[in-house]
């Protein structure tokens, strides 16, 4: 047998009429001869999770029971009875970040005073401080995502995505003289363009399988009631014939993947086009109305996108400020809103606790897809780096010290998982950010936002980076 540099395409495709199915990294796909990890590695991919409403954590009497963080910082932690105790599983994935504060998203004048909620969610990536507008002259950052997409983006066929649960389409002008964009979008490509968020799974779907030139193309095609896959099944035979038993069963595992998330998709529209009673009438047609099954299905196409390197960003918002939606599935019957206003009443704080860890327990199920799903010499959890937080602290007080704030993954080994950084009291998020920045390859830069310099995510030393 005689080795060669012939080897399948990266960027190989399965191509049906109006459709264009990219594949799994297949060991067919490294070149002969060449090291495994060098050649199929393609780098790191990121998830950046905004939550609102801060953390019961945050709280004073939170604080002191740590309902969002352990006790002990370093290596040496206990999840149990914090919001963060789902995640236990990940602990070698897990790094959290604790007691850093979003200084950008305070009142910097008085006419702000008030204006948290409107403000907050485009300081989370950016970590700069809103011009106040109802306007089109909307002024904040570039975000730490767009900065990660400017470096990698050229390198997929879609150099990032914006992904969201909650209602965005409100436009022109909300509260206290802020634009809704300020509070509808998490992803700035630069300080004066912000990013529109999907909130429909099956437009995710069809943009990740190039499903339909128009939205009467896509829509003629969702009406005959065929799956993506029924228009490749001859370049799937064809492929597999030039593979390997691994290869195979991989790339079979993939399209399986795909094609029980197009069912689930296609069953959510179709329950939702019948006639019945919906909680959401208002959402799309492609939009379900359980809040958990919404979100598994944007984390499974997210991990989709990942296997088959079609982006390797993602913006991914789980919900919006002074939404009062209710999650049962927390054991709380509380509406978000009104019960993060749970002034300074333990009963209320607890109640509220519950509603954040029943929001990180969706996270598990993101990590074990990736975790399952080869990369190179490792797995795409190995490879990836999930950012979950939020730019409130107390939200009872609208403030935004103590920050919850956490990091899944290994970011392809820049991260060691297993650490508690506690920081000095008053060190900016954008520290922390600027750290996420530097874990993604981005070593060149020095500040982003507020930063006063980045902090040490690796050691179980505890920084004192507070601010300058």
């Amino acid at each position: 047998m005689f080795l060669t540099s012939r080897h399948l395409s990266r960027r190989t495709l399965l191509k049906g009429l109006g459709t264009t199915v990219a594949l799994p990294f297949l060991e067919a796909m490294v070149p002969a001869g060449t090291a495994w990890a060098a050649a199929s590695r393609p780098g790191t991919r990121l998830i950046a999770i905004e939550m609102v409403h801060g953390a019961a954590g945050s709280s004073n009497f939170g604080l002191k029971q740590n309902m969002w963080v352990p006790a002990a910082a370093g290596r040496e932690f206990d999840l149990a009875g914090t919001s963060l105790a789902p995640l236990t599983p990940y602990r070698d994935h897990l790094t959290i970040v604790s007691h850093t504060d979003c200084r950008n998203a305070e009142a910097f004048a008085a006419p702000e005073i008030g204006a948290d909620h409107f403000r907050s969610s485009a300081v989370f990536l950016t970590q700069m401080h809103p011009k106040q507008t109802q306007g089109s002259d909307v002024f904040v950052g570039t975000s730490l995502d767009q900065l990660y997409a400017q470096k990698v983006g050229q390198d997929t066929p879609i150099p990032s995505m914006q992904l969201c649960i909650e209602n965005i389409d409100q436009a022109g002008g909300c509260s206290y003289n802020y634009s809704c964009v300020y509070t509808d979008s998490i992803s700035w490509s630069s300080p004066s363009q912000p990013l529109p968020m999907i909130r429909d799974p099956r437009v995710v779907f069809d943009q990740l399988f190039g499903v339909g030139a128009t939205p009467e193309a896509r829509l003629a095609r969702r009406r005959q009631d065929r799956s993506i896959l029924d228009w490749v099944t001859e370049d799937v035979a064809d492929l597999k014939r030039t593979l390997g038993a691994g290869d195979s069963a991989r790339l079979g595992d993939y399209l399986d993947d795909v094609r029980e998330i197009e069912r689930r998709i296609q069953k959510v529209e179709a329950y939702n086009s019948s006639g019945e009673r919906r909680e959401l009438p208002e959402a799309p047609v492609g939009v379900p109305d359980s809040f958990e099954e919404h979100v598994k299905l944007m984390l499974d196409l997210q991990a989709l996108a990942f296997a088959s390197d079609v982006t390797r960003v993602f913006a991914f918002k789980l919900s919006r400020d002074v939404s009062n939606r209710v999650f049962p599935a927390s054991g709380s019957s509380s509406a978000f809103h009104t019960i993060s206003h749970h002034q300074e009443k333990e009963d209320k704080i607890a109640e509220y606790q519950k509603i954040n860890t029943y929001h990180v327990s969706l996270i598990p199920y993101l990590l074990e897809k990736l975790k399952k799903t080869p990369d190179g010499d490792g797995t795409l959890l190995d490879n990836s780096l999930v950012l979950y937080g939020s730019p409130m602290g107390d939200s009872n007080l609208h403030n935004h010290k103590r920050c919850p704030l956490f990091l899944a993954g290994r970011a392809g080994g820049r991260l060691k998982g297993n650490l508690h950084v506690r920081a000095a009291d008053g060190t900016p998020m954008a520290n922390a950010m600027l750290s996420v920045l530097h874990a993604l390859g981005l070593d060149g830069v020095e500040r982003f936002g507020d930063s006063t310099g980045a902090l040490d995510l690796t050691t179980t030393a505890e920084t004192t980076t507070a601010r300058g």
